[in-house]
């Protein structure tokens, strides 16, 4: 399946005045840990319910770490890490500084590989995506899902997202 995209005017005018517009993923919907668990058990011989209980034993031990203040990091993955967002109400002095004056969330960065020359070589699982604007897909029933009558897929790209 290829990844559904469709124009989004930006809110902000460039410089010259004009509202331009970009690609933005849509989405199509969640996939739930129950769901996951029966497609990854259908993949190995352990049970649905095993895989289930593995992958809520991952959060729970993937929170402890994070909590203390540890980057959790899973090969083909990516690392997990705390970050803080200040507010924007800065203290006088470093000594006046508390953890009120920000919010606490949990970053991702994907795995990554690297050439010689330390750009980005591959980006775990965006490698080989492709990508296909979403009023002009084609519905599995092999109708296209734009009404311009066109015909033409000039818009369903193959996309190297790190170009």
């Amino acid at each position: 399946m290829p990844v559904l995209y469709q124009a989004k005017q930006s809110q902000i005018a460039d410089k010259n005045g004009k509202r331009l517009y970009y690609p933005r993923v849509v989405r199509t919907g969640t996939v739930t840990t129950d769901q996951i668990s029966k497609e990854i058990a259908a993949y190995s011989s352990l049970s649905t319910g095993d895989v289930k209980n593995t992958i809520d034993n991952l959060i729970t031990v993937m929170s402890q770490h994070l909590q203390a203040s540890e980057n959790v990091m899973l090969d083909g993955l990516g690392i997990f890490r705390m970050k803080m967002k200040s507010n924007g109400k800065g203290a006088a002095s470093a000594d006046d500084v508390t953890a009120a004056q920000s919010s606490v969330t949990v970053s991702f960065l994907p795995a990554s590989t690297r050439n010689t020359d330390r750009t980005v070589a591959t980006r775990s699982m965006v490698t080989g995506v492709k990508c296909v604007r979403f009023d002009k897909a084609t519905t599995p029933s092999g109708e296209s899902g734009g009404d311009n009558g066109s015909g033409g897929n000039n818009d369903n790209d193959v996309v190297d997202p790190l170009a």
